[in-house]
């Protein structure tokens, strides 16, 4: 297999068709997630104890990878089938007062209204930001005695915008901060240590596929979130047959069962090629083609409401035309060959570090049928 190591071959290892624009919504696996999956399932079809062995150090490997992204410990780290599985995790844990945007991604207002029917010591304190925007100043005016944890997505699965973790700690003080970090975990820089909580999945921008979650529980939330979920792979040492220890010291308190070290493997894999990338490299070329979406929507006069500034963004960009351009803009992207996601009027578009100067054409030239159909 080709290590990917270096920003230009990482870029190259982009190797799908042109016009797809939709890696907010999923991620078309990696060259070397694909190469490695057709590895480790040879390796346990073998039978083989040490084939098996080396599938099931994965599960370190990957949980080393995560922690070195967050610049933590990979005993504060723990693998999910999901980021929802990980929200789980963290919400159904915890008491008072949980703030959270009423239009976040159904992982946290889902998650945090069962873990109030069910348990009713959890309070959901429910924000709507006038623009989306979970700044530092609406989290700041919406505090209140009884807040202990606030939750909140690194980057917004509908306007693109991009929390500052450390001006948010700022503003909370001691309460716990939770993360849903799907939408820019290893392609922008972010100060995870501000945070207590951070969930992930590899199944979009990280190129992983499907169950590959994962979430980090730093000391003061190993400390205030009770482990409700934990099952037999949540404690410490073997099999625990016979007995019924206690919930593991760390973050393997909030495991349910054995890890996927299929999905492992994929989740190391893809990581280790952002790790010797390096995140700041990815970024910056990633802030270019939202840079390219942006010039397009503006030469076409397209609406975007997602913030010009390169530091509150990431790789979404979204439009949002007037009524009556949505259909028909809509419709010139498809005819166009393009994938995007288009929601509540609104078109989600989401490219890509090796996102190429041929889909960007199609993405102009789309833009350009529609702007000369439109009728003032």
């Amino acid at each position: 297999m080709i290590r990917v190591t270096d920003l230009d071959s990482y870029m190259a290892s982009f190797d799908g068709e042109p016009g797809y624009l939709d890696w907010a919504a999923f991620g078309p696996l990696a060259p070397a997630v694909r190469t490695e999956v057709q590895a480790d399932t040879e390796l346990l079809g073998s039978g083989r104890r040490t084939s098996i062995q080396l599938v099931d150090d994965h599960e370190r490997q990957a949980r080393e990878l995560v922690a070195r992204l967050i610049g933590t410990d990979a005993a504060q780290v723990v693998l999910q089938p999901s980021t929802t599985y990980g929200l789980m995790h963290a919400l159904y844990g915890i008491a008072g007062g949980l703030m959270l945007s009423r239009a976040e991604f159904p992982s946290l207002t889902v998650a945090a209204t069962r873990a109030s029917e069910s348990f009713g010591s959890l309070h959901p304190q429910w924000v709507d930001p006038v623009d989306g925007f979970m700044t530092p100043d609406v989290v700041r005016s919406a505090l209140t005695e009884d807040t202990r944890a606030v939750a909140v997505s690194l980057v917004d699965f509908r306007t693109g915008y991009r929390a500052d973790l450390a001006a948010l700690r700022e503003v909370i003080g001691d309460r716990l901060l939770i993360v849903d970090a799907i939408q820019g975990f290893g392609m922008v820089q972010a100060d995870y240590l501000a945070a207590d909580v951070v969930c992930g999945h590899g199944y979009k921008w990280l190129r992983a596929g499907r169950g590959t979650g994962f979430a980090w529980f730093g000391e003061r939330a190993l400390e205030r979130i009770a482990p409700v979920l934990s099952g037999f792979g949540g404690v410490d040492g073997g099999l625990p047959v016979d007995t019924v220890p206690a919930p593991a010291p760390s973050a393997r308190a909030f495991a349910v069962s054995r890890v996927d070290t299929l999905a492992a493997g994929r989740l190391a894999t893809a990581l280790r090629e952002i790790v010797d990338v390096g995140v700041a490299n990815i970024e910056s070329v990633l802030s270019e083609r939202a840079a390219d979406v942006m010039f397009f929507a503006d030469r076409y006069d397209v609406p975007v409401i997602t913030p010009r500034d390169p530091e509150r963004r990431a790789g979404i960009v979204t439009l949002e035309p007037a009524p009556q351009d949505a259909a028909p803009l809509s419709a010139s992207l498809v005819n166009h060959g393009l994938t995007v996601t288009t929601r509540g009027g609104r078109i989600r578009v989401s490219p890509h570090v090796g996102t190429g100067a041929d889909t960007l054409r199609l993405f102009g030239d789309a833009l350009a049928a529609f702007a000369s159909a439109r009728v003032w």
